[in-house]
């Protein structure tokens, strides 16, 4: 007794799709026939046989179509990484974060002098801002300036969502701000690392977007990084240099401001949960 198999291709003509389930017709034409010539033990490991076979191909069909669609696709950047290691983005040359100097909004030609100035804003304005360079993905790049003006690493992120007239860079986003504690931090401060004796090996800033949980271990992270801006859970204070990294906020923050009295929308929700 032998099983007969009938994929698309045989029925209806087009190739049958890689993943496509057979199932025997048994009991028609010639397959009828041929049953009531083998005995049960034949007809069973004839059986097993083709199962085997079929198994064998749909393995192959699988691993042949993962290898044609390429990698799986990463998690997407707002959702917390599955572990406390750097993401696979993060390599040690990404993490050395080059920085231009001082630059006037859009760029050359000449370098600001003189301090900075500190136009007031508010924190909801300042996560607005970066919000819009998170929807935007704004590619990285130490010397190309955003259709705002700001140049499109790190420290000009941060100075756009500041809303200063230039583009800071690690070394320099101290003047327009001032120390404060962990337990001080509010959406629209900083984390800031500037490595002084070496800054091109490690320099970064985030901008502080509120605490993922309540422990607080982790927090929302908005920064300008390789391939572009990005959002997304980050161990405190950075996956790398954690040490190195403290908090500032900016001087300039008109805490009265604004629509929001608070300075930005769900404040005291925000402080009974985390305060």
């Amino acid at each position: 007794m032998r099983a007969e198999f009938t994929t698309s291709r045989e029925r209806n003509g087009p190739p049958a799709p890689a993943c496509e389930e057979f199932r025997p017709e048994a009991g028609r034409g010639d397959a009828g026939r041929t049953r009531s010539r083998l005995s049960g033990g034949q007809f069973l490991a004839a059986r097993q046989k083709r199962r085997g076979a079929l198994r064998r191909a749909l393995v192959l069909a699988v691993a042949t179509a993962t290898v044609a669609c390429g990698h799986l696709a990463p998690a997407r950047a707002d959702e917390p990484p599955s572990s406390q290691e750097a993401p696979p983005q993060l390599t040690e040359a990404e993490l050395d974060s080059p920085q231009g100097a001082p630059a006037p909004l859009y760029g050359p030609p000449g370098q600001p002098v003189g301090a900075p100035a500190v136009p007031p804003t508010t924190r909801e304005a300042i996560i607005d801002r970066a919000e819009k360079w998170t929807r935007a993905k704004v590619p990285y790049s130490m010397s190309g300036y955003w259709s705002d003006g700001y140049r499109q690493d790190c420290s000009g992120f941060v100075s756009m969502a500041w809303n200063l007239d230039r583009s800071e860079w690690t070394g320099s986003l101290t003047s327009v701000a001032e120390r404060i504690t962990k337990d001080q931090l509010e959406p629209g401060d900083i984390l800031l690392f500037h490595n002084a004796k070496n800054p091109e090996n490690g320099s970064h800033v985030t901008l502080f977007g509120g605490w993922a949980d309540s422990s607080r271990t982790r927090y929302t992270a908005y920064e300008q990084t390789r391939p572009a801006t990005r959002k997304q859970a980050t161990p405190y204070a950075y996956w790398t240099n954690s040490a190195q990294f403290l908090p500032y906020r900016y001087r300039g923050l008109a805490e009265g401001g604004g629509r929001h009295a608070g300075g930005y929308p769900g404040r005291e929700t925000w402080r009974r949960l985390f305060s």
